[in-house]
């Protein structure tokens, strides 16, 4: 009986030691998280921005390219 008891101790304590320590840790994870989580959104926003300056130069190169494509046809020497 004293065996469980003093297990049963030990295991209060240490709950009682981890409650106090797991609310500020918490904070402190949670104010990470949300750090974390806007600097994905803007991440994911500067991607999207990227994203579209790609696609209009990659039209922009195909224009140029057709264009001198007629241009090469067009030329006789």
């Amino acid at each position: 009986m004293n065996k469980y008891q003093a297990i049963l101790g030990a295991a209060a304590l240490s709950a009682t030691v981890l409650a106090g320590c797991s609310s500020a840790s918490l904070d402190e994870l949670n104010t990470k998280v949300d750090a974390i989580a806007a600097d994905v959104d803007a991440l994911k926003a500067q991607q999207s921005k990227l994203a579209n300056d790609v696609a209009f130069v990659k039209s922009d190169a195909a224009r140029a390219n057709e264009r001198l494509d007629n241009l090469a046809r067009r030329y006789k020497k």
